[in-house]
């Protein structure tokens, strides 16, 4: 079942600034595009691929702050693990 979140006006801007940036990386990017098109669609949910690009990106040492907030809010709304 998919979480009933959608990304804030906030990080939605974050991303815009990530996804117009030049210097942002792949997986930024990635994340980033994730984290804008939740936010107005709360029944969307990030898939694995960029749940893995918005992990690197908020791993990686010089990442931007608006990269991770964008990543963040990508990682919130991903679905939910199935236990083993």
């Amino acid at each position: 079942m998919a979480k009933k979140e959608v990304t804030s006006k906030k990080a939605a801007s974050a991303a815009s600034k990530v996804l117009r940036s030049k210097s942002s990386s792949k997986a930024a990017k990635s994340a980033a595009g994730s984290a804008l098109s939740q936010s107005k669609a709360p029944q969307k949910v990030t898939s694995t691929k960029a749940g893995t690009a918005a992990s690197k990106t908020l791993r990686k040492a010089g990442t931007s702050k608006a990269a991770k907030s964008a990543a963040g809010s990508a990682l919130t709304q991903r679905p939910a693990r199935r236990k083993k």
